[in-house]
């Protein structure tokens, strides 16, 4: 069932978004001891593609995805997202990187991303990963029936306010289940009490991008990597949230736990 054009999941579908999901986080699991100083970013796709191939029996979902030519995406420092694996990309020390994967399994979609410390991070560096975590926290912890989506974007975008910190506005979280992305759009920013009506059932995703300058960013030449126009530092995370009746499952929650970040 759907209300407009946002599905209603039953039972048995939250179980199949649910499987994917965690296949999703599995792989971000499997990757976190490879993301060290000296590393590509290709050598950490390839690792990827054949996790998700190999073990989980599953396909890349991003590979091939209007033409996108890796399974992961991999921003590192200014990229704000959509950052393309290279075999030139060499990870360093202090660097920050956001790996986004995707997968499809039986017919579902599970999309998940995290932000990676390479080595020790700046103090800014720490802080603005830290802060867009607590942002993705603030705004899952909003969901509910009943609740509205701008009740999410008004979480996130006031953590981010009050640690002087940009929200990027011109992406945002998705609707997500046999779809990769379908209704609704899910803002980083917002005002409480407008928006959609949450009901039990709805699955999307929440991922604010926040900058540790100016807000604004271009998409390079190759029609993919999103960087900051200032070339200040920006962080991404994101779960696949669903609605429940009482609440809000998070079906991408990692595999280890959230060692030094606050549980959702």
């Amino acid at each position: 069932m759907a209300r407009g054009d946002v599905p209603i999941r039953s039972a048995d579908e939250l179980v199949m978004a649910r499987h994917a999901a965690q296949l999703a986080a599995e792989v971000l699991s499997m990757i976190e001891p490879h993301v060290v100083p000296g590393v590509s970013t290709e050598a950490l796709d390839q690792l990827c593609h054949d996790h998700i191939v190999k073990v989980q029996g599953a396909i890349p979902a991003n590979l091939g995805y209007m033409d996108y030519p890796k399974t992961v995406l991999t921003s590192v420092n200014h990229v704000v997202c959509h950052g393309i694996p290279s075999a030139q990309q060499i990870l360093k020390k202090g660097d920050i990187v956001n790996i986004d994967v995707a997968v499809k399994k039986d017919g579902w979609f599970g999309d998940t991303s995290r932000m990676f410390f390479v080595g020790a991070p700046s103090v800014l560096a720490r802080r603005l990963v830290k802060t867009t975590y607590e942002a993705l926290r603030a705004g899952i912890q909003q969901v509910k029936p009943g609740a509205k989506l701008g009740d999410v974007g008004h979480a996130i975008a006031a953590v981010a306010q009050r640690e002087h910190f940009t929200v990027v506005r011109e992406y945002c979280g998705h609707g997500i289940g046999q779809i990769y992305h379908d209704d609704p759009q899910v803002l980083h920013y917002g005002r409480r009490g407008e928006g959609l009506t949450l009901e039990a059932g709805m699955i999307f995703t929440i991922e604010p991008m926040l900058n540790a300058g100016k807000r604004d960013t271009k998409e390079l030449a190759d029609g993919w990597t999103v960087v900051t126009k200032d070339r200040s530092l920006s962080a991404q995370w994101e779960h696949m949230v669903a609605v429940t009746p009482t609440g809000y499952e998070v079906l991408t929650a990692w595999p280890g736990g959230t060692g030094g970040y606050a549980p959702i």
